[in-house]
């Protein structure tokens, strides 16, 4: 027998194609919905990448920056750098500005007359700034509005009057600075000093920026200077990583954004199998009467694989024009928090990753329903009602397996966190064989089950179990889709829960900045008057660099490492350090012991638990750190475990009094005022008496905070919403594919005396009793997921909303049944006469 070319297959599959794709308009929906959100995030992303990469010098300011803490670089250091091109020294503080009863708390950036060296500052006129007049200031829109200036009004930084200069509208390198407690100020350099901020002790950081005279490579540039300066606490970014913190953030929500984009494939996936196992039902006599005439099994493939690709391309191309047209309104969504262009964004390479996951997909899951139909005989075709076509995956097992490596593939080369991925690929697999070996065990025990009284109930469970029956597909669409609704609606109400009972309760109202060590009880007299009752705590602030740790008898030199130990990031640059007489409040010590509150004897530290693990520390070790140029060492007392989330002062490194107090410093502290007070003249009264310290209010950052988070939740529950619409797409298909066999089976029961509303109640009894034992596995699943989530990933404590997620659920379970409702509808309409005429 001669089997057919793939041109006569394609003319054969072309003429019995739909130009519709009726038949397959599933296939179509799941891959669109799939490939649109795949394509939407690697565009975005790639967007995102290209912006950090293609501006790395305007966002960072130079080829390379240069940050030290309490102290501008040396002469021997700016004549190093100076070798390599121009320089543009700057300065970065806390501090607090006043016009009249107003004040604000700022970030205080003062710069060289040079600055920027790339890029350009925008004002909010339009215009490009010029040069800043002297005791001149650009402040930004945020600050003009909280003190009611404008351009010409006289500010107050410190005791030091400047003249509002300008108000910014494009700050160039705002981004590479990272999150701030206050909004710019910009000043010249030479202002913090006029004002008094700078005097010894002060917390600032000097930025210095360079700008390549020749070709140098940054990197080599950055490891020179390490070499000339190991032991300085030298802080240095270059263009190529202008803004990490960014860079991190688009990596780790790139990558978990595909992970829901490749489960939402997965969901359709589902639909894709059911949706072609559907179509090729349809075409049982079609596919017979080829092979009455004389088509190969390899012919019945080629036919339908042909038409199946074809609707398979058109729904992945489809889905990618989606994606294209969608990203500008997620660049816009992020656009406040990222550098993205909102234009139209085409990254082939992203688009044609989504595409080979959907079309490797639909390999996947139409693979076996077509190979089924290739292989069963002609005459068990036409005897379509009493033979179902087997459901066996043996002759499907390459094609399966080839897509399923391809998907792992793609998946894992590039991906920052290959294991993440590795995992929720396996985790997927799991899920998938987890729910198909539970499909069967359903349909087993139904088998097995006592018979029900109730005719209507009897019938439900026999349709459970019998030949053709889509349970399998119906336990895998409605475990994925209500396990996910669960797993969305724990994961935010724990992380609601979260806030909610940290926040408020732990936050402090305001922070102040470096208060002089002298002024301590000016200062607490002051909090006291204004807010009787007010709970302030006091810490001593340092910054210095870890040199060496370890054996006292032969000490691990810092910059002597070719990489730090893993975790041990306190180890890397300059530090924030403390001493103080009591263990910190909100620290528990884990191993050794605390000093004595009047102690004089060898310098001693506590160290942090986490760090502790991570470089190998014991007790008895000892710890060098470098404080403005003055090494001082101390052994290892203890180890505590620290309170991050109590947003209050915790330090790594805590010393004894002895180590520290006769370094140059001064004092952070706290006020949190009694619950329901508010003090409206406490700032004022703050920046007058104090106006070299800074203080800042806790509830505009918190705000800030949840602008942020609402703003990554909203990207998140965008691309969540994919996956559901999938899992919905899935069960209509689900529920779709059963029409047929539905249809002839009430049609009997019509004839044999069914009236329509016992036909209406086995339609959602059948579906009610899926829907109830799934709701339990769904539950166990869904909130597995979700703990694993908010434990292990985010660290807080496991806090959901029972009844919320109950709600949920529920709300799951009465929307499938009002979906097999509504697909009942049309089922019960079939006119017996005409649809036995058919069969």
């Amino acid at each position: 027998m001669t089997s057919l070319g793939w041109a006569a297959a394609w003319r054969i599959a072309r003429r019995d194609l739909h130009r519709q794709f009726r038949g397959l308009r599933l296939l179509l929906v799941c891959l669109f919905l799939g490939v649109g959100a795949l394509a939407a995030i690697g565009s975005l992303t790639s967007a995102i990448r290209s912006e950090l990469n293609g501006q790395g010098q305007v966002l960072l300011g130079g080829d390379l920056e240069v940050e030290v803490y309490q102290r501008p670089l040396s002469a021997e250091e700016v004549a190093f750098l100076s070798e390599y091109g121009e320089l543009s020294n700057g300065l970065r503080m806390q501090a607090m500005v006043t016009h009249g009863d107003a004040a604000a708390p700022v970030e205080l950036k003062a710069v060289e007359a040079n600055w920027p060296l790339y890029g350009a500052l925008t004002l909010a006129d339009g215009s490009v700034a010029g040069d800043l007049p002297a005791n001149g200031a650009w402040i930004a829109q945020g600050v003009a509005d909280r003190l009611e200036v404008g351009v010409g009004d006289t500010i107050l930084l410190g005791t030091l009057p400047l003249t509002v200069a300008g108000i910014i509208g494009e700050e160039p390198d705002r981004l590479s600075e990272g999150f701030s407690l206050g909004q710019s100020v910009i000043v010249g350099l030479d202002v913090p000093e006029a004002a008094g901020l700078t005097l010894p002790g002060a917390m600032y950081e000097t930025k210095t920026r360079l700008r390549f005279s020749g070709n140098d490579d940054p990197s080599a540039v950055e490891e020179a200077i390490l070499e000339a300066f190991p032991e300085n606490g030298l802080d240095i970014r270059t263009r190529d990583r202008a803004s990490p913190g960014a860079e991190r953030f688009v990596s780790r929500m790139g990558e978990f954004l595909t992970l829901v984009g490749l489960a939402a494939l997965v969901i359709a996936g589902i639909g894709i199998g059911g949706g072609v196992s559907s179509y090729l039902e349809g075409k049982r006599a079609g596919i017979a009467t080829l092979k009455i005439l004389g088509a190969t099994s390899g012919d019945i493939a080629r036919i339908y694989a042909l038409q199946v690709g074809a609707a398979a391309v058109a729904g992945s191309l489809a889905g990618l024009a989606a994606g294209v047209l969608v990203t500008p309104l997620l660049a816009n969504a992020l656009g406040s928090l990222l550098p993205v262009s909102t234009d139209f964004v085409i990254d082939p390479l992203a688009l044609l990753r989504a595409l080979a996951f959907g079309l490797l997909v639909a390999l996947v899951f139409a693979a076996p329903p077509i190979l089924r139909a290739r292989d069963f005989p002609a005459m068990a075709l036409m005897r379509s009602r009493v033979a179902p076509i087997s459901q066996g995956w043996r002759s499907a097992a390459v094609p399966v397996g080839l897509g399923m490596a391809g998907i792992a593939l793609l998946a894992l080369v590039g991906s920052p966190t290959p294991l993440l991925s590795a995992g929720f690929l396996a985790g997927a697999l799991g899920m998938l064989l987890l729910l198909g070996v539970l499909g069967v065990a359903i349909a087993r025990a139904a088998k097995r089950a006592p018979r029900p009284a109730n005719p209507i109930l009897r019938a439900a469970l026999s349709n459970i179990y019998r030949p053709g029956a889509a349970t399998g597909a119906l336990v895998t669409a409605l475990g994925f889709g209500l396990a996910a609704f669960v797993l969305l609606a724990a994961v935010q109400t724990s992380l609601d829960g979260n806030i909610r009972r940290s926040v408020p309760a732990i936050a402090p109202d305001y922070f102040v900045l470096d208060l002089p060590v002298a002024r301590v009880g000016e200062f607490t007299a002051l909090v006291e008057a204004d807010a009787p009752g007010a709970e302030i705590s006091v810490t001593p602030t340092l910054r210095g660099q870890v040199i060496a740790y370890g054996d006292p008898k032969s000490p691990t030199v810092v910059s002597e490492l070719d990489e730090l130990p893993d975790g041990a990031w306190a180890l890397r640059g300059e530090r924030g350090l403390t001493y103080s007489v009591a263990l910190p409040q909100g620290n528990v010590l884990t191993r050794g012991e605390w000093w004595p509150a009047i102690y004089n004897g060898e310098p001693l530290v506590s160290v942090d638990e986490e760090l502790a693990r991570a470089a190998d520390l014991k007790l008895g070790d000892i710890i060098t750190v470098s404080v403005l140029g003055v090494q001082k060492t101390a052994r290892i007392a203890s180890f505590r475990r620290l309170d991050w989330e109590s947003m209050g002062f915790n330090y790594v490194f805590v010393f004894s009094p002895n180590a520290l107090a006769d370094a140059p410093h001064n004092v952070a502290a706290t006020i949190s005022l009694p619950e329901g007070t508010e003090v409206p003249t406490l700032l004022r009264d703050l920046a007058r008496a104090f106006p070299s310290s800074s203080v800042v209010e806790v509830g505009p950052i918190l705000e800030e905070a949840r602008r942020i988070l609402d703003q990554v939740s909203l990207a998140i529950l965008a691309a969540a919403s994919v996956a559901v619409l999938a899992g919905i797409a899935v069960l209509l298909g689900a529920i779709a594919a059963a029409r047929a066999a539905r249809i002839y089976d009430t049609v009997i029961l019509r004839v044999l005396g069914a009236s329509r509303n016992q036909l209406l109640g086995l339609q959602l009894a059948e579906f009610g009793l899926l829907a109830v034992i799934l709701a339990g596995v769904s539950l166990a699943l869904g909130t597995g997921l979700a703990w694993a989530v908010i434990t292990q990933l985010f660290e807080f404590d496991w806090l959901p909303d029972w009844p919320r997620i109950l709600a949920v659920l529920g709300a799951g379970l009465a929307l499938v049944l009002g979906f097999a409702f509504a697909a009942s509808l049309p089922v019960l309409r079939a006119k017996p006469a005409q649809t036995l005429r058919t069969l």
